[in-house]
């Protein structure tokens, strides 16, 4: 049998600095790759060192291994319309930010990967302008001396039928027996659900909150173990 990876996008972008500190987080190759060594870094506490050492020295990738049944990346696409600044009513072209550069970059980097399924959900059309939590602090400590600006502003978006996807690969691996382990990557109480549907079908869960101590406690009471990735930046005096 064989461990199926799954990974919230959004939650993996968030907490991608603390776990691969020696990845570029701002460069869509570096963090595609780094998703590649999430998912050795996990196959290697199932089969063991020993094993991927064997499988090395035959130059077999891991990525052909029968234990790795394949990593299922599940993200939204990046908010692409124009709206208008908030106060000054300037056209904003959001395809052309950095951030929508970035992640179309991304899921074009994922795909070119071996055994990985990129899942889009969508965004809400009804994204708005809201205030951010720095300009929301100050006006709230000193509401008289407030006056916003645009840049006091971020857009409010909605990911829809991520974790439906995700949910629906869960039931189908587990009712076609496809495999025995699940690793999730995540830390939503929207994914117990599925998480509880697996363990119900024997399958071990897993759960990686990449160290992100905050993650729901209803999601960690229904997995079988928690498996926190850190793969921590080589030491230059190491031989």
């Amino acid at each position: 049998m064989a461990t199926a990876i799954l990974v919230d996008g959004a939650f993996f972008l968030r907490r991608f600095r603390h776990s691969l500190p020696d990845h570029d987080r701002h460069d869509p190759k570096s963090v595609a790759h780094g998703l590649g060594m999430l998912a050795y870094w996990h196959l290697v506490q199932r089969i063991g060192p020993t094993t991927v050492s064997e499988q090395l020295s035959q130059q077999l990738p891991l990525a052909e291994s029968r234990q790795f049944y394949r990593l299922f990346f599940y993200d939204c696409p990046p908010l692409t319309k124009r709206m208008h600044a908030p106060l000054s009513r300037k056209s904003v072209d959001f395809s052309k930010t950095s951030d929508a550069r970035f992640r179309l970059q991304l899921h074009q980097e994922i795909q070119k990967l071996r055994k990985v399924a990129l899942r889009l959900g969508r965004l809400n059309d009804t994204s708005r302008w809201r205030l951010s939590e720095n300009a929301t602090a100050r006006l709230i400590k000193d509401p008289a001396s407030f006056h916003p600006t645009d840049q006091d502003f971020e857009i409010d978006t909605k990911q829809k039928g991520v974790d439906m996807r995700l949910g629906l690969d869960v039931a189908s691996l587990a009712f076609k027996g496809q495999v025995d382990q699940i690793v999730i990557v995540a830390a939503d109480a929207d994914f117990v659900p599925a998480a509880k549907l697996a363990r119900r079908e024997g399958i071990d869960v897993i759960l990686d909150r990449m160290g992100d101590h905050r993650a729901a406690q209803d999601l960690i009471q229904h997995v079988d173990a928690i498996r926190d990735c850190f793969l921590p930046k080589p030491n230059p005096l190491d031989p």
